[in-house]
This record gives C-alpha cells, sequence and structure tokens, in this order.
C-alpha cells in the first residue's frame, strides 16, 4: 500500500482502489456496482456473470490484507436497488460473511439509491466521520472535507505512443473522489468538466504504483 495523506489525515492506497485510513480502521471503497452483468443480462446484453465474486474477491484481500475492522461503501454498491437479491449463492454467501466480520455501512448512489439491507450491514445517504463527509457525490458547495466517488475517474496519457489509461483518486485541497473498485466498471476522464466542477477547479490526479504516489495536476 501507498501512503496518501488529505486535509490533515493519513491513508494508505491499495493497488485496487480502496482507502484505507488506519486511525479508524476502516477500508473506504465507492462504485463496485455488483450484479452490473446480470442487470443488463436482463435487457439481453449478455456479459460474463462473475463480476460480483471477483469484486468481493478483491475486498476480501484488502480487508484481510488491511486488517480493517470497518468497511464504508460510498455508493452505486449495487448497480441497481435489487442487485443484492440476484447474487449467486456464492458471491452472497461470500458477502455476507464480510458484512458480519466487520463494521459495513452501504451509503447509498444514485444506483441503489432504493436498496433495501438483504446482504447484512448499515444503509446511511451520507455520514460524517471525525470531521469526514462520506457521501456518494461530491458537493461543490460542501466546504468541510468530503469523500466520495460516482465519476469513476481515470488518468489517460499517453505514454511511448499509445495511449495509457489508469484509474485514479482525483484531489484538491478539501475534496478526494475514489475511483470505481468494481470488476465491471467504466470510467470518466480525470478532466472531464463534470469532476472539475465537483471539486472546485484546480486538482491532482493520484495514480499509485508499487512504491510512490504519482501525481498529474489536472483542470478543465
Amino acid at each position: 500500500m501507498v501512503p496518501l495523506s488529505f486535509s490533515g489525515r493519513n491513508f494508505r492506497v491499495t493497488r485496487t482502489g480502496g482507502l484505507f485510513w488506519p486511525e479508524r480502521e476502516a477500508l473506504l471503497v465507492a462504485d463496485l456496482h455488483l450484479e452490473k452483468a446480470s442487470w443488463f443480462a436482463r435487457f439481453g446484453q449478455m456479459l460474463p456473470p462473475y463480476d460480483s465474486h471477483a469484486t468481493l474477491e478483491l475486498l476480501e484481500g484488502d480487508i484481510d490484507a488491511t486488517g480493517a475492522k470497518a468497511v464504508y461503501c460510498l455508493g452505486d454498491s449495487f448497480h441497481d436497488s435489487f442487485g443484492c437479491d440476484r447474487l449467486p449463492t456464492a458471491a452472497r454467501d461470500l458477502l455476507t460473511s464480510l458484512t458480519e466480520s466487520v463494521d459495513w455501512v452501504w451509503i447509498t448512489g444514485n444506483h441503489d439509491a432504493g436498496m433495501i439491507d438483504h446482504c447484512g450491514g448499515r444503509i446511511e445517504i451520507e455520514m460524517v466521520v471525525d470531521g469526514l463527509v462520506l457521501r456518494h457525490e461530491a458537493e461543490a458547495n460542501e466546504t468541510r472535507p468530503e469523500l466520495s466517488g460516482h465519476f469513476h475517474p481515470k488518468l489517460r496519457v499517453k505514454a511511448q505512443g499509445r495511449r495509457v489509461s489508469r484509474r485514479c483518486f482525483v484531489a484538491s485541497d478539501t475534496k478526494m473522489i475514489l475511483p470505481a473498485y468494481g470488476a465491471l466498471t467504466g470510467g470518466l476522464d480525470a478532466q472531464h468538466p463534470a469532476i472539475m466542477k465537483a471539486l472546485g477547479g484546480r486538482a491532482e490526479a493520484l495514480v499509485p504504483i508499487t512504491d510512490r504516489l504519482l501525481k498529474f495536476p489536472v483542470a478543465a
């Protein structure tokens, strides 16, 4: 894991796009989009139905590696409000074992706003933890330090004559947007005007590599 400082607090970034908060023994993740493949299948677009289990295995690995005692999911954890009901047995059993082992919080997003607690954990619209606002989508007029998801930021650059895309964190002085954690998620360019508007202007894209965090200034 790579160290990251934000708003006077120390975090560590996992290679999978999670954010570990050692002081709170908490792991934060955004945009799991569980059961996205089965949602598309209902409309005739067949995708490999393994996205949920793959995502949950990554999450289980991060919980074990960090020793997290709490998990905060920053919205769009399911691709729709009824995704939990469609989980295959193995994925549902894995998720239930995880929600029973730690203090698990589902913060709702635009995709799963009406979700019902069928998979353990507790559901919140948003919350404040030690002065940090945790919500799904950044609010431009929020003055308190804020962690969110929603935009699935990716940094796209040219390297050795080819385009490279890497999911990234995007942060200003008071706001940080986490990348999508899910195995079956797309991404929005880190310099997209919607991201810049949410952050309030100048920001940095943060890309974790093996032993350090690469920082790229971004602007609309």
